[in-house]
């Protein structure tokens, strides 16, 4: 059995915003979500800045007491994923044997390990909060969105680093398609932007050093150096075609492919022959049934790592051939930094907005081209351009890559 599947419902929490219509806004705007670290001294630090949400209240969405026993990762999903259900209405809807959560974290709760560490070396180990290992571990997240909306079916925490919420998203889309459920929430969540964390990343040189928050997240430029810390998270609601029309559900897109390979290359840096991440986009090309009379817009990976950035390019002309010159690529890592396993569902979201809109959101702050990356990758303002396909790549540590192909839903 083989299921249409569609998107029903979002939520997203942001540098750029925290609401769907913020965060739209703001993506359609070329609005840049990065600014310079305040949350801790960064003086013995050689990175500065961070994409960092300033506008999320947790007690919107949880009481003051969850609040306290879940770490903030955990809140940002929470908030994520209320918003997503909110908008698809599935609740009360569907039997919650039938109902899946597919939801990630590449970290899970940093802050939580790293505060309960200094709590036992300064007050001794009774003082650790029983509640440290349930806040700490990167599945207590879609535990806890399963817990919330009585989800009594497959439960998942996917982790593949910084394709964690693409892959999430492509799995749940296939447990949808092949009937192991009807629907699911899905995506993925982050809150690592501390002190320890920064330090880890920047001595492997993979963050800039840029102190200008508006030079620093610049893919696809010459001049790129390395990426930015970001943090959030992105749900999905999707379910099957027949049970989302059945209700009477909005929809917002379909899900039309999926395509998942590893470089089985290196730790960290990407494959630069790009095979495998090629073929992760020709798989969701080919699942759904791409034609050259297709519109086609990629949100990118796009860190803005001088690897990265030309690797991708290296990707997408495997995939598409003489076709690559015409596809619309942008990176909307250039306004929210790169929020490592929630970024694959914040550009999800981002792709369905362009379907939407028919709006191409902008690779912002871009000056000098790169001709080792020379696609079309909407240089600092938005552009029309009524995409009917939009595929969204997510490259991860450890040589994860991911790959989701969104169609417009024209009803």
């Amino acid at each position: 059995m083989e299921n249409r599947v569609v998107i029903t419902g979002m939520g997203i929490v942001s540098p750029i915003g925290s609401d769907l219509e913020s965060f739209r806004t703001a993506l359609l705007s070329g609005k840049c979500g990065i600014d310079t670290i305040t949350r801790f001294d960064t003086s013995d630090l050689k990175v500065k800045v961070a994409g960092m949400v300033t506008d999320f209240d947790p007690l919107q969405y949880m009481a003051k007491i969850d609040v306290k026993k879940n770490d903030l990762y955990t809140q940002f999903a929470i908030g994520a994923a209320a918003q997503a259900v909110e908008m698809s209405g599935i609740t009360g809807n569907i039997d919650p044997f039938e109902l899946g959560v597919y939801f990630g974290s590449g970290i899970g709760g940093f802050n939580t390990f790293v505060e309960e560490h200094d709590t036992m070396l300064n007050r001794g180990p009774g003082r650790v909060s029983p509640h440290f290992v349930p806040k700490m571990i990167s599945n207590i997240a879609a535990g806890t969105i399963a817990i919330r909306y009585g989800a009594k079916g497959p439960c998942l925490s996917i982790v593949t680093a910084c394709a964690t919420g693409t892959n999430a998203i492509g799995e749940a889309y296939r447990a949808v398609r092949h009937g192991y459920c009807t629907a699911a929430i899905t995506g993925g969540a982050e809150a690592s932007i501390h002190p320890l964390a920064v330090a880890g990343f920047s001595n492997m040189t993979a963050l800039t050093t840029e102190t200008d928050p508006m030079k620093a997240s610049i893919p696809f430029d010459k001049n790129r150096s390395g990426f930015v810390m970001g943090e959030g998270a992105g749900a999905l609601v999707i379910e099957s075609l027949e049970h989302a029309q059945a209700r009477g559900a909005v929809i917002l897109a379909e899900i039309v492919g999926y395509g998942s390979t590893c470089d089985a290359h290196h730790i960290t840096a990407p494959d630069p022959e790009a095979s495998a991440s090629g073929r992760a986009i020709s798989l969701a090309m080919k699942e759904a049934g791409y034609t050259s009379d297709d519109v086609v817009y990629i949100n990118a990976h796009g860190t803005s790592t001088p690897m990265n950035d030309k690797t991708e390019t290296n990707a997408i002309k495997l995939a598409f051939g003489d076709d690559a010159a015409k596809v619309h690529v942008s990176s909307t890592k250039s306004m929210t930094g790169h929020m490592l396993g929630a970024a694959g569902a914040a550009e999800a979201i981002a792709s369905v907005i362009a379907l939407q809109t028919g709006t191409i959101p902008p690779t912002i702050h871009y000056e000098t081209p790169d001709e080792e990356c020379d696609l079309d990758i909407t240089p600092n303002t938005a552009v029309q351009a009524d995409p009917t396909l939009a595929l969204s790549t997510s490259l991860g540590f450890g040589g994860h890559n991911g790959c989701i192909a969104l169609r417009k839903w024209n009803g």
